[in-house]
């Protein structure tokens, strides 16, 4: 499958709101790419951007040279510059496509990547494919000046620890989630005021493809009247699973089916221990007066899914091996919030964490501030190895405040590959290290 995608500045219709940003082809989220798994993938980026950028395929076990992170896999693609990824499609799943330089991600550069299973069952009628992002860029202070206001001024909370405590279940992912106010949260690139609607009809099984693209924001997502069958984390199946609500971390996906009712309804995405106005779209199956934007369904306050409810399917499971190696990674705050630290170090000042082919590593992650982290692995998936995930099949995984958190991984994938937090600004400010393969 061939594809060219040029990213560029773009005026961009939220949804009652106009701003200038930066977008791929010129509409927030960017046009979907969908193929099948084990098509070649061809899309030849053209950056007409004033800054250099790159592509980077969250979530895919690619090629290393293909995988979009400046100095690490690929030269910079200049500004009036083209670079062809080019590379075979590993896995079925939802999955997605953003830049790894600076915070672009916090602008309009992000689009789905859907991979599609010729051989899967499929027992739903039609599926849609959700992107949520938190939004200032035209509407607030651009994402660099969010930067460059965390590297003066930190975090208000200062460098309190929480050194094991434990987190308020009311809570799941601590009292602080975030450092940015967004004014503004989308899906599928809409705001509240003019949302996205999905048209179906009663008794239809729908799909639904959920990918967190935000830069700064966790999602408690749920839809009014409905509950969820979770049946896919991450791009790959588990044993399905019934809750009424969901926290999607920065860069997490999942997939969930529910059989459509007859209405109108919400479907909402708060923003996870923020003040912030919910993200809000509409799934409508007849006519009628729509919910409105400020609709709190009671699904929010109902059954929630934790990673402890989810096992991978038998085809995914990590078959069972003592880990050959173990890998730690501390997590850590310093001055205030202006860095984030692995290990002691923030990127690119950094110690490769050291592994060799064919084994299977264990890395231990250890939260040491008084935020969640989603940590996310470049060029591989990985196995949950303790209580809390059975097994459960993940490129990233919100590492909470104070928990300590192991995955395995097959040292399958030679090559040079970045594990960091998804949140952008703590990326930006340090929290990155190196996976590295040796001889």
């Amino acid at each position: 499958m061939r594809r060219t995608l040029r990213a560029a500045p773009a005026t961009v219709d939220l949804g009652g709101a106009t701003v200038q940003t930066w977008a791929y082809d010129g509409t927030v989220p960017g046009q979907e790419i969908r193929a099948k798994v084990g098509d070649e993938l061809r899309v030849r980026l053209i950056n007409d951007l004033p800054e250099p950028t790159t592509v980077h395929w969250h979530g895919l076990a690619l090629r290393n040279d293909m995988d979009g992170v400046p100095e690490v896999t690929q030269p910079v693609v200049a500004p009036g510059e083209t670079f062809e990824y080019r590379f075979v499609l590993p896995h079925p799943g939802s999955y997605f496509f953003h830049p790894h330089v600076g915070v672009q991600l916090d602008r309009g550069l992000q689009a789905p990547l859907i991979i599609e299973d010729p051989t899967e069952p499929g027992d739903y009628d039609e599926e849609v494919v959700l992107v949520l992002d938190d939004w200032t860029d035209g509407l607030g202070p651009g994402p660099d000046d969010v930067l460059a206001g965390l590297r003066r001024t930190g975090m208000s909370m200062g460098g309190m620890s929480m050194g094991g405590m434990a987190v308020d279940p009311a809570n799941p992912l601590g009292d602080d989630t975030g450092d940015v106010a967004y004014p503004g949260h989308l899906i599928n690139g809409r705001l509240a005021s003019a949302p996205f609607t999905v048209a179906s009809a009663p008794g239809r099984r729908v799909r639904f493809r959920m990918v967190n693209s935000a830069g700064d924001t966790a999602y408690r997502f749920a839809i009014g009247g409905h509950r969820m069958t979770v049946t896919h984390s991450d791009g790959f199946p588990v044993r399905p699973v019934e809750v009424d609500t969901l926290i999607i971390g920065m860069g997490e996906r999942y997939d969930v089916v529910v059989t459509a009712g007859d209405g109108a309804f919400p479907i909402v995405a708060v923003p996870e221990g923020k003040d912030d106005a919910a993200g809000f779209a509409v799934l409508r199956t007849a006519s009628g007066d729509a919910p409105t934007a400020d609709t709190r369904p009671a699904e929010l306050g109902g059954g929630l899914l934790s990673y402890a409810d989810l096992a991978p399917t038998e085809g995914v499971t990590l078959p069972a091996r003592r880990p050959d190696r173990t890998v730690e990674l501390l997590l850590e705050m310093a001055d205030g919030g202006r860095r984030w630290l692995i290990n002691g170090k923030a990127f690119p000042d950094h110690d490769p964490l050291d592994i060799r082919a064919g084994e299977r590593v264990r890395l231990v992650m250890s939260n040491q501030s008084m935020m969640f982290h989603p940590m996310h692995l470049h060029g591989h998936t990985f196995a949950v190895a303790d209580r809390a995930g059975r097994g459960l099949r993940k490129d990233t995984i919100n590492v909470l405040p104070g928990q300590k958190l192991s995955v395995d991984f097959e040292a399958d994938n030679p090559g040079q590959w970045l594990v960091h937090c998804h949140n952008v600004y703590h990326g930006e400010l340090g929290m990155m290290t190196v996976v590295s393969y040796v001889a």
